[in-house]
C-alpha cells in the first residue's frame, strides 16, 4: 500500500508537495484556498449589501473604513500564525513527527498570548486611532460601535486562522475552506437576522461577524484535533526550549511585522482618502470589495508557494523549489490576462451593483480604481510567488524589506500622489509599489538561488 507521511493514500486528504507534478500539486492545493477567498470576499459584499440595504450610507462607509484597522490587528496575528505553519511545514517535509508535535504546542502558546495582548491593545487605543484616520464626524459613532466589537472577536479569527495555516502546513487546504463556507452561510443568516429582523443595527453586523468566527475556528480546531491525532502535542511536547520558543517567535514575527507594516500603510493611506469626502470613501469601500476578489485569484498562489517550498526546503529538495517557482509565475500571468479582460468589461456593472447607490460619480471612481490596479496584476502575481517562496526558505530580510518598501510608497503618496492627483493618486498608490517590490524580491530571489548553488559545490 502507498504511503505519503506515514498515512495510508485511501484514507489521505492533505496533499504532500515533495513528489510528483508541482504544476498538479500546486493548482489543487490552491483551488479550496482560492475558493475560500472568494467566498470570504463575497461575503464581505453580501455583508456591506445588507447594510446599505437596511441602513444609511454612513454605515456603510464605516463598515468599509474600519475594516483596514481591525485588519490590522487580525493580520498581524494571521501573520504570525503563517510563520509557525511554515516552521511545520517544513518538519512535515523532514518527516519529523515529534518537531511537528512541539511546533503546534509552542505556536498554540504564543497565539493565545498574543490574541490577549492585541485585543486589549486595540480596545483602549481604538477611539484614538479613528481620530487619528480622520474619521468624518458623521461617521464616527457608526465605526465606533461596529469596530468594538469586531476588536473582541479577535480571539475567535486567531483560533481560526491557527488551526487553518497548521492544516495547511501539513497539506490540508480544503478542510479550511469548508469550516469558512458554514461561517459565511451563517453570517449572512445571522446579518439578515439582527439587522433586518430584530433591527440591532450596525452592531448586528458586528455580532453577526464575531459568532461565525467563533463557530469557524472552533470547528476547523476540532477537525484538526480528531483527524491529526498523531501530531497533537503529548505532555512532554508542551516543554519547549528556549530556543524553539525563539525560532517560532521570529519566524512568526517576520510574517507577522510584514503584515502590520502593510496594514499601518493602508491606514495611511486611508487618512488620504477620509480628506477627498463621504463620496469617495463609499467608492473605494465599492472598489476595494472587487478588486479584493480579483487579488485573491492571484496572492493565494502565494500561500500555496509558502507550504510547497517550506516542505520541499525540509526534504532537501531545494531544485523542486525553483521548478515550483518558474510554474507559478506562468500561472498567474495569465490569470492575470484573463482578470484585466474580465474587468474592463465587467467591472462599472459590478460595482454599481456593491456600492447600491444611483450616484454616478461613486461609481465611477470605484470602477476607475478597480481598472487601474487590475492592470498592474502582471506585476502583482509575481511579487507575491518570490515573496512567499524566500519566507518557505526561512528568509526574513528581503520580504520585511518589501513590507517597508510599500509603506514608504503609501506614505509618499499621501503627501505628494493624493493632494496633486486626488483618487486616481489613490488608485496609483499600490500599481507603483508593486512594481518595486516584485523588483527588489526577483533580486532576493535570484541572490538566493546563487548562494545555494555556492554551497552545493
Amino acid at each position: 500500500m502507498s504511503k505519503e507521511a506515514g498515512v495510508p493514500r485511501s484514507k489521505q486528504k492533505n496533499i504532500n508537495m515533495t513528489v510528483g507534478s508541482p504544476f498538479r500539486k500546486i493548482v489543487l492545493f490552491t483551488i479550496p484556498i482560492i475558493l475560500g477567498n472568494i467566498f470570504q470576499q463575497l461575503y464581505n459584499i453580501g455583508d456591506a449589501k445588507v447594510v446599505s440595504y437596511y441602513l444609511e450610507q454612513n454605515a456603510f462607509a464605516s463598515v468599509g473604513m474600519t475594516a483596514v484597522v481591525s485588519n490590522m490587528a487580525i493580520n498581524l496575528l494571521n501573520g504570525f500564525t503563517q510563520g509557525f505553519g511554515i516552521i511545520t511545514a517544513n518538519a512535515f517535509g523532514a518527516r519529523d513527527e515529534r518537531r511537528i508535535r512541539r511546533n503546534i504546542a509552542g505556536a498554540s502558546v504564543l497565539t493565545v498570548v498574543l490574541a490577549a495582548v492585541l485585543t486589549t491593545v486595540s480596545l483602549l487605543l481604538i477611539s484614538q486611532i479613528l481620530v487619528w484616520l480622520k474619521t468624518p464626524d458623521e461617521m464616527m459613532d457608526y465605526s465606533l460601535r461596529y469596530v468594538r466589537i469586531i476588536l473582541i472577536g479577535i480571539p475567535f479569527s486567531a483560533l481560526y486562522n491557527l488551526s487553518a495555516n497548521l492544516l495547511r502546513s501539513l497539506g490540508d487546504s480544503r478542510t479550511p475552506l469548508y469550516c469558512l463556507l458554514g461561517s459565511i452561510a451563517l453570517n449572512l443568516g445571522l446579518d439578515f437576522l439582527f439587522i433586518g429582523g430584530i433591527g440591532m443595527g450596525i452592531e448586528g453586523a458586528a455580532i453577526a461577524t464575531v459568532l461565525s468566527q467563533a463557530v469557524c475556528g472552533i470547528v476547523c480546531f476540532l477537525y484538526g484535533v480528531i483527524h491529526f491525532r498523531k501530531y497533537v502535542p503529548r505532555k512532554e511536547d508542551w516543554r519547549l526550549e528556549r530556543s524553539e520558543y525563539g525560532d517560532l517567535f521570529l519566524t512568526g514575527l517576520s510574517m507577522g511585522l510584514m503584515g502590520c507594516i502593510v496594514n499601518i500603510g493602508t491606514i495611511i493611506l486611508q487618512t488620504g482618502i477620509n480628506d477627498l469626502g463621504e463620496d469617495i470613501v463609499a467608492a473605494q469601500t465599492a472598489g476595494r470589495r472587487l478588486l479584493d476578489i480579483l487579488m485573491s485569484l492571484i496572492y493565494t498562489y502565494g500561500f500555496t508557494m509558502t507550504t510547497f517550498t517550506s516542505q520541499n526546503m525540509g526534504a532537501g529538495k531545494p531544485e523542486r523549489v525553483r521548478l515550483g517557482v518558474r510554474t507559478a509565475v506562468l500561472i498567474v500571468t495569465v490569470t492575470s490576462a484573463v482578470i484585466i479582460l474580465f474587468s474592463f468589461l465587467f467591472s462599472d456593472a459590478i460595482v454599481k451593483w456593491i456600492a447600491s447607490t444611483d450616484s454616478e460619480y461613486i461609481r465611477d471612481n470605484a470602477a476607475m480604481y478597480v481598472k487601474t490596479g487590475v492592470c498592474f496584476f502582471p506585476a502583482l502575481g509575481p511579487l507575491f510567488i518570490l515573496r512567499c517562496t524566500l519566507q518557505g526558505k526561512g528568509q526574513r530580510a528581503v520580504p520585511l524589506a518589501s513590507s517597508v518598501l510599500e509603506l514608504s510608497v503609501k506614505i509618499l503618496s499621501v503627501v505628494l500622489l493624493v493632494p496633486w492627483l486626488g483618487y486616481f493618486g489613490v488608485a496609483l498608490t499600490e500599481p507603483i509599489s508593486w512594481v518595486l517590490m516584485t523588483t527588489l524580491l526577483t533580486i532576493g530571489y535570484v541572490y538566493s538561488i546563487r548562494k545555494e548553488a555556492g554551497r552545493g559545490k
